[in-house]
């Protein structure tokens, strides 16, 4: 099979396109975490995320977030068009700082919690979930 000029430009176009996507999520769910936490170091641990390690169907993942001590709990899907997801917060009569919702995936991704700690401190857990069937019209 041969290609003719505009053919091949339009494919080595469409290739650059396709690997800058993922790179413009990760800077879309970089900025999100930085407007949350104030440009903040974030660190680690004291913060759980509960997803599926493998998801049957997108349109409905669940995830649980618990950070005892959380003033709010953010909620981002790395892979999706709008990262966001939901912020959780949790005032003085919380009982417990910990929630549940079901999520759209649209693809194989990272979801991120990011949990603002009563200290000011904050504090990340991640994990990839694999999406058989996208949820995003994917």
């Amino acid at each position: 099979m041969t290609f003719t000029r505009r053919e091949t430009l339009a494919i080595g176009l469409g290739g650059v396109a396709a690997l800058a996507l993922p790179l413009q999520a990760a800077a879309m769910v970089d900025d999100k975490i930085a407007a949350f936490t104030g440009g903040a170091d974030v660190g680690e641990g004291g913060l759980t995320l509960t997803a599926p390690e493998i998801a049957e169907n997108g349109n409905t993942v669940p995830v649980e977030v618990s950070a005892p001590g959380a003033v709010s709990i953010l909620l981002l899907a790395a892979g999706n068009p709008n990262p966001d997801v939901c912020t959780f917060n949790f005032g003085p009569l919380a009982g417990a700082q910990a929630a549940s919702t079901r999520i759209r995936l649209a693809r194989t991704q990272e979801v991120v919690a990011v949990a603002k700690m009563a200290d000011g401190s904050f504090v990340r857990a991640a994990q990839e979930v694999k999406v058989t069937i996208g949820g995003c019209g994917g």
